[in-house]
């Protein structure tokens, strides 16, 4: 029990390392858009590259949020669940890291910040019980998907680029979010969904220019 906890502990150590250091590889390909980009003018890909860095932050939090919870919960089905949604996720990171090399954009320099308060939020779920930790992921999911919905309108017009990497990223929040309502997860109370829309917001405040 000892040695399983330990392994637990390194593996999530080594994917806090991974998402906050190492290159991500993606599993799949990127998407590309049917049609063809236009060429940006330098305020359309500074506009662009402070959205793709506040997405990129959005998935350096999913990969702190999943990986603590898996390390939380002593189900492990519930563990291969998350770990199974931390890996497709991964493919996010990998995109959205790609298209702020594209657009000359760099990621949030608060990155380790951002993944320690992730992964401090998602052990505390996690340590509620399985309803609560699945409840967490519904919640979280549903408001990243209205946030990169509002990111689908905010794009400029012609980067197509990005807004194929985002419409596919919503629809694999929309999955998850599913996949965790049809797993058990509870409903939260209304102000606990309050409290976390208003962290998202100071989170993506910041990190659109941080």
């Amino acid at each position: 029990m000892l040695n399983s906890s330990i392994d637990h502990i390194l593996i999530a150590a080594d994917s806090a390392l991974r998402t906050l250091f190492a290159p991500t590889r993606a599993s799949l390909p990127c998407p590309i858009p049917v049609e063809s980009a236009s060429e940006l003018s330098a305020a359309d890909k500074a506009h662009a590259g402070a959205l793709m860095r506040v997405n990129h932050v959005g998935e350096v939090c999913a990969q702190a949020l999943y990986t603590a919870q898996a390390l939380a919960t002593q189900s492990a089905a519930l563990r291969a669940h998350f770990q199974k949604a931390s890996a497709e996720e991964s493919n996010h990171l990998a995109w959205t890291k790609q298209r702020l090399d594209e657009l000359g954009a760099r990621p949030s320099l608060l990155n380790p910040l951002w993944y320690a308060g992730a992964f401090g939020l998602g052990l505390l779920a996690g340590r509620l019980g399985d309803r609560v930790s699945l409840g967490f992921v519904l919640e979280t999911e549903a408001q990243v998907e209205a946030h990169l919905q509002s990111h689908l309108g905010r794009l400029p017009a012609g980067d197509t680029t990005s807004r194929v990497i985002v419409a596919q990223m919503q629809a694999d929040e929309a999955q998850h979010a599913l996949e965790a309502r049809e797993s058990g997860a509870m409903e939260l109370p209304h102000p606990v969904k309050v409290l976390m829309s208003a962290a998202a917001k100071v989170m993506t405040g910041t990190a659109h220019y941080v």
